[in-house]
């Protein structure tokens, strides 16, 4: 049994970093003991696993699926070595958060630091395929998404819903207004997010919803970008009320009937999530409606 752990060690190696010299730096073994041990698990079982043309590989049909079982076990192996150092290193452990929103990640991440000081929190930013593809690959241990549908390999929960506010320069006539209706945006210039964007997303349903025509005339694929555009003049702009960054020059306005909202969700893969630390997060820290406290210049919600 011993054997066919360093035979399918070899093969998951070489199939994660695309190559059988990436592989053996990898393992820390010659490459020509990499070529040895798959070569022997091909002829052991009579199938092709990777298709070699000179320098170059891919992975055979049934390559591709051995991987996908190949995969969590050794992720898992890597996981037990993390763990091990971390004893070591007088630690309990390396927790991995992924987002695609700052604010919202990093308030998670304190409260975890609060409430586990004796673990190591590593908290990165991605976009969300991204965060995704780390997920599958084990490289995280949950995310925080604001994806409407979600892979059935996911566990996911609602974590918090936060409302969308405008951003408009502050000699935008709606700064002076007591109540702005929805309907005014159809009036308006908008500076959007790429195609894709969950507050796009939002604005644009419940535009659609509603009848109301926009125009975009400006498609910026950064927040901060937006925000610099709206301070130039070029259009008002869309922004979760958590993400809105108190900038000179710059106003947040809510509507009144306020219909835009966003759901973040905490996922992990299914087969990890009964994992004592996730599964603490899951229960400790579930749905927190936020209700903006905004009240721009009677401007409510």
């Amino acid at each position: 049994m011993h054997q066919y752990h360093k035979w399918l060690r070899s093969f998951y190696a070489v199939a994660h970093k695309g190559s059988f010299t990436l592989a053996a730096e990898y393992l820390c073994i010659g490459q020509p003991t990499i070529s040895e041990q798959v070569k022997a698990l091909e002829n052991v079982y009579n199938i092709e696993l990777f298709h070699r043309s000179g320098n170059l590989i891919e992975m055979t049909d049934a390559g591709k699926q051995l991987y996908e079982i190949a995969r969590p076990l050794f992720k898992l192996e890597e996981e037990a070595i993390h763990l091990l150092q971390s004893f070591q290193q007088k630690k309990v452990g390396m927790f991995r958060i992924g987002a695609v929103s700052p604010p919202i990640a990093m308030e998670l991440t304190y409260k975890l630091r609060m409430e586990q000081p004796n673990i190591a929190f590593q908290t990165s930013f991605y976009s969300a395929p991204e965060i995704l593809e780390r997920l599958y690959n084990f490289d995280l241990d949950i995310s925080i998404l604001s994806q409407p549908y979600f892979d059935q390999k996911l566990h996911t929960q609602v974590y918090k819903r936060y409302p969308i506010v405008a951003v408009v320069r502050d000699d935008h006539p709606w700064v002076k207004e007591k109540n702005v209706r929805i309907k005014e945006i159809e009036n308006q210039k908008l500076v959007l997010r790429e195609a894709g964007s969950q507050t796009r997303n939002q604005v644009e349903k419940v535009c659609k919803s509603k009848n109301i025509s926009i125009n975009c005339v400006m498609q910026l694929n950064s927040r901060e970008a937006i925000f610099h555009a709206i301070m130039q003049g070029i259009g008002i702009g869309f922004v979760v009320d958590v993400e809105y960054i108190d900038m000179p020059g710059l106003r947040p306005i809510t509507f009144i009937d306020h219909p835009f909202f966003i759901e973040y969700h905490l996922c992990c893969l299914k087969i990890r999530k009964d994992r004592p630390m996730i599964s603490e997060v899951f229960q400790n820290h579930i749905l927190e409606v936020q209700k903006t406290s905004n009240t721009n210049n009677g401007v409510v919600l």
